[in-house]
């Protein structure tokens, strides 16, 4: 697909460090140019190397986080202190090693009540981001991994056509896999985004991601990357 940047690596580790580093520069540039940078996380297996390459790379370059707020595309409805919260990961792997601003941390969700959760996650993303022409938030920049199965955030293939329509910013969903309250962002959202990384890694994923950069392919990250102009993955499949 010409809208796709592909970046090949050897191991996960060579990955992570790559993302890592490439994100630091985006730091850099917002903070030259007086602004400040929303960037929304994910979970997954590759996530806890690449936030801690990041934090390595941070204190190796004596790197300031302060001019970024920290959003997530998705997240499971568990206790904030549960080993499957995203935030949890993030929190202990790299916002709490960087010592960050709590103020400019804003979890998606820390317990069942998925609606109200994700209503308020909306509203404090479009008091942060730039708000475009469609009246959807532009996020800096959305990390996203990829399953077995081509899901990305918490969109999975069985999704009805009604559903994955929606405009709406985060919404609540039930996952076919544990746990299954979960609250992710929508398709619009993740297309009005600035950038999209999509990290790639671990064994088992190289018919999705095949699959996903076909321009008639049927998985989600397929959909994203149909509806986006511009997308970059990091691989190591």
């Amino acid at each position: 697909m010409s809208n796709v940047e592909l970046l090949k690596f050897d191991s996960p580790e060579k990955l992570a460090e790559r993302v890592a580093a490439d994100w630091i520069e985006t730091i850099r540039a917002a903070a030259r140019a007086g602004r400040r940078q929303t960037v929304a996380l994910s979970g997954g297996r590759i996530a806890k190397t690449f936030f801690e390459a990041t934090t390595r790379l941070a204190y190796a370059e004596a790197m300031s986080f302060r001019n970024v707020d920290f959003f997530w595309a998705d997240e499971r409805c568990v206790p904030a202190t549960s080993a499957d919260s995203n935030y949890k990961l993030a929190k202990d792997h790299l916002l709490d090693p960087l010592a960050l601003n709590p103020v400019h941390v804003h979890p998606l969700c820390s317990g069942e009540d998925g609606r109200s959760s994700s209503v308020q996650a909306a509203e404090k993303l479009k008091r942060v981001a730039a708000i475009n022409g469609s009246g959807m938030p532009e996020i800096d920049l959305i990390f996203l991994g990829m399953g077995e199965d081509g899901h990305v955030a918490s969109l999975f293939p069985e999704e009805n056509e009604p559903t994955r329509n929606l405009p709406d910013i985060y919404r609540p969903v039930i996952a076919t896999k544990p746990p299954p309250q979960r609250i992710t962002i929508g398709y619009n959202e993740i297309a009005a985004a600035q950038e999209v990384w999509v990290l790639a890694s671990g064994a088992g994923k190289e018919t999705a991601l095949a699959e996903s950069l076909k321009p008639d392919g049927r998985t989600p990250l397929a959909r994203v990357l149909q509806n986006r102009a511009r997308t970059r993955i990091y691989s190591d499949v």
